[in-house]
């Protein structure tokens, strides 16, 4: 897959959908500065395009997106790095297990952390409007537009530590953590 047909795909599923479109479109754009540090930069770029696609009504079967996504791009072929990624983002398995779909999930492969901490430090740098926000601000967000009742508000509660910690790894490797709000110490 090219980086330029990943984002045609995410591009047909998510233009539609104005707000979860503009962040995906930031997540790109964060995903190709982190991406200058990494030893496999078109896979993370193209995770990055992919990561949402599950959103869309189009995929959507188990109301999980992570799932939803990663089941798309599978039968379509993808890499298996880039479906590991989509499906394990951000916390994916914390909201698998509230959402009693580890097993699915579990379905895909892992990918490597360090490809994954970076797809983490993007999303959780932009955003529902695509604009650039600290991690901690986006954790702050998502816990606001879900109740606490929610299984997504439940996982980002219990994943929080785990979130923060893989965006400051990857903010480090980019060689100026403070540009990602996170200090160099």
């Amino acid at each position: 897959m090219t980086d330029l047909l990943a984002e045609c795909i995410a591009e047909r599923l998510l233009r539609p959908f104005e707000t979860r479109w503009h962040h995906v479109c930031g997540v790109a754009a964060a995903a190709e500065v982190i991406a200058a540090g990494e030893r496999d930069s078109k896979t993370l770029i193209d995770a990055a395009w992919l990561h949402d696609i599950g959103y869309s009504p189009d995929l959507n079967r188990t109301g999980f997106h992570p799932l939803d996504g990663a089941r798309f791009l599978s039968d379509h072929d993808c890499t298996e790095q880039v479906v590991g990624l989509v499906a394990f983002h951000t916390g994916a398995e914390f909201e698998a297990e509230e959402r009693g779909l580890t097993q699915e999930l579990q379905a895909f492969p892992r990918p490597d952390q360090s490809l994954l901490d970076s797809l983490i430090l993007a999303d959780l740098s932009v955003s529902p409007l695509g604009l650039r926000v600290h991690p901690e601000e986006r954790i702050e967000e998502i816990l606001d537009r879900y109740p606490p009742s929610d299984p997504v508000h439940r996982a980002v509660i219990r994943s929080r530590t785990y979130l923060l910690a893989c965006a400051a790894r990857a903010a480090v490797r980019t060689g100026s953590p403070d540009e990602w709000g996170f200090s160099a110490a």
